[in-house]
């Protein structure tokens, strides 16, 4: 598929956003990120507009015309009849809204992520170059009811600094330039997890050398992160 955000057309731009959110949400609910209708997917549709994914809407079978257009204030812009946005699109305005440089959000419960989630506890542990490089430790979000503000505003200490956040006993939040980076960072997060609980089964959790942290944290602009 030919990405969104090298498309100049806007219409078709939409177009290709549209398929490719749709595209993500059965990605996740294939994989086991999401059950049920959990979870939402947002992508930057221009500096005022965003596309989300609907409430109530399992993400497995999202289609194009279900898809909510917002602006950065939440105010629905363009809906099809019956649907509407999550109320857990706040946490994504607050990205677009702090990072104007981010085009894509994405909110689930991947089982190992949100496991240390309910637990309390970051992942913090360098163990693997490609995720030192890639992503880097991945904070935990302090608790904060679900689609209030307590959410948002427990992720603006990572804004700008991090590209994905645990949030506690709730899931995972990940962020991106394109929706597909966002979801990609969902992808890394979750590797992350249950990679450290394995290492952990076996009692073998152990960081890289700190010499060898730095030097996979410099190479990060090379790979383009």
């Amino acid at each position: 598929m030919t990405q969104p955000h090298n498309v100049a057309d806007p219409a078709e731009r939409e177009r290709l956003l549209r398929l490719q959110i749709c595209d993500i949400g059965r990605n996740l609910f294939n994989k086991d990120f999401i059950a049920a209708n959990d979870g939402n997917i947002s992508a930057r549709l221009s500096e005022t507009e965003i596309l989300a994914s609907p409430t109530g809407v399992s993400k497995g079978y999202l289609e194009p015309h279900m898809l909510v257009k917002v602006n950065l204030d939440g105010e629905i812009v363009e809906a099809s009849e019956g649907y509407r946005p999550s109320t857990e699109v706040k946490m994504h305005l607050r990205v677009y809204r702090e990072l104007p440089e981010m085009n894509g959000v994405v909110h689930a419960h991947p089982p190992y992520g949100t496991a240390f989630a309910i637990k309390g506890e970051a992942l913090d542990k360098m163990m693997m170059p490609e995720s030192v490089i890639a992503m880097g430790d991945i904070p935990l979000a302090a608790y904060g009811t679900p689609s209030t503000e307590e959410i948002p505003d427990s992720i603006m200490p990572f804004l700008g600094k991090k590209t994905a956040v645990l949030l506690e006993s709730h899931g995972a939040l990940t962020w991106g330039k394109s929706v597909m980076d966002a979801y990609m960072n969902m992808e890394r997060l979750e590797y992350t997890a249950k990679l450290t609980f394995l290492t952990r089964m076996i009692g073998g959790e152990r960081e890289l050398p700190q010499h060898r942290i730095d030097e996979l944290v410099a190479l990060r602009s090379f790979y383009g992160f």
